[in-house]
């Protein structure tokens, strides 16, 4: 098999300097021990990052999310410079997955996982982690373009209400295709150099946004390592002091008798938060509707250790491309590919799609695509629905 894992048949011989292991030891170093080690294998190889964490410049927990597990498909995923992460990785090698051991968990289809690296390769070899500098200059070109407007209105016309009102929408609109920018450059996907992607970032969201990059990342980077998985995601911290989330954890919520917030009504309360001020916050809700359509919706529940394919596909769904849904999501219309391959550059989410169709296709894996009107529409319904759980097991669990 081409790509990151081996094969039973493809093995890499065993070193006589490194210690082997077994899947089930690497299993019971995740972190919730007595001696809370951190153990993970990647092709093979079992890494300690028990004392790396802390230093890992993807953020200290992204990588204790995958303690005790298989991230060979994370691992490939989030580093695009493989060179410079291979450094670190050398001195937190302590041995390897004895001969005896299969390449691939007992709980995660080999099958799956052998054609999604052999698509990975091919999605490589079509180029489509490589990134176009004109489409992204001339997004920076016109976010630049539309900030520069908005204070220009408001200086050359004045403050009065009219004018106010453009200049604000000129603004809002620049926020937030500089929210889908930095993104871009947060998931290294407009450079082929991290760096300049990192330099770049902070000063499109340090600077153009006010927000530290640092914050940013750290929080997202555990998002795509374990997408609703409650526990694992930092995108579900809203369960439950404000939402009753999937019906997993609204049952279990109900059944202890815990009460935050009316659950039964969020999704009505869901709305009315962001329509009480709507000028003020039309950023924020843009963004929240944006970024909650893909997920909110999907399954949620604790971490089961699926394999990288199955993770990323029960979390995500995609909306229907048009070149206005492009434009207005920042291309995250295309939710599952960027998951699946989050350094890809966004133009070219249109082109692995198919493959990927392809692949859920051969597997019965669902592909789901919607129009945006259902994709905000189906936020409301999920928040009902797993209002409805809870409180059916808060009354009768």
């Amino acid at each position: 098999v081409k790509g990151t894992g081996s094969t039973e048949k493809e093995r890499k011989p065993v070193s006589t300097f490194l210690q082997l292991f077994t899947w089930e030891e690497v299993r019971i170093r995740n972190g919730r021990g007595p001696s809370k080690e951190q153990w993970l294998v990647i092709d093979r190889n079992v890494y300690d990052v028990s004392n790396f964490s802390g230093r890992h410049p993807g953020g200290s927990r992204v990588i204790g999310h995958y303690a005790g597990q298989d991230a060979t498909d994370a691992f490939v995923a989030f580093h695009s410079d493989k060179a410079l992460v291979k450094k670190y990785l050398k001195s937190l090698l302590i041995g390897e997955l004895a001969p005896d051991q299969p390449s691939f968990e007992t709980n995660k289809k080999k099958s799956l996982l052998e054609d999604f690296r052999e698509l990975r390769c091919t999605v490589e070899k079509m180029g489509l982690l490589n990134p176009d500098s004109t489409f992204f200059s001339l997004i920076f070109l016109h976010l630049l373009v539309l900030d520069a407007a908005s204070w220009l209105t408001v200086w050359y016309f004045g403050i009065s209400l009219v004018p106010f009102i453009v200049g604000m929408a000129f603004f809002t609109v620049a926020q937030i295709q500089m929210g889908w920018f930095q993104h871009d450059l947060g998931h290294c996907s407009v450079f082929r150099k991290p760096k300049w992607n990192h330099l770049l970032q902070i000063i499109v969201i340090n600077t153009l946004k006010g927000l530290p990059a640092s914050w940013w990342n750290h929080l997202h980077n555990q998002h795509h390592a374990k997408p609703n998985c409650f526990r694992k995601d930092p995108d579900l911290n809203m369960h439950p002091l404000l939402f009753s989330l999937g019906k997993t954890l609204s049952v279990e919520l109900g059944k202890k008798k815990k009460k935050f917030m009316p659950y039964n009504y969020q999704h009505k309360y869901f709305s009315c938060e962001y329509l009480r001020f709507p000028i003020i916050y039309l950023e924020s809700t843009w963004f929240i509707w944006v970024t909650q359509m893909n997920h909110i919706p999907m399954h949620i529940d604790y971490d089961k250790n699926k394999d990288w394919v199955s993770t990323q596909l029960h979390a995500t769904c995609n909306v229907n491309q048009s070149l206005f849904n492009d434009w207005f999501t920042g291309h995250l219309n295309f939710q599952i590919e960027h998951h699946l391959f989050p350094t890809m550059p966004r133009h070219n989410y249109w082109k692995a799609a198919p493959l990927v169709k392809a692949l859920c296709d051969k597997h019965g894996i669902e592909y789901k695509s919607k129009t945006l009107l259902r994709a905000f529409v189906d936020i409301l319904n999920s928040l009902k629905e797993s209002g409805e759980y809870w409180l059916e097991a808060y009354l009768h669990g």
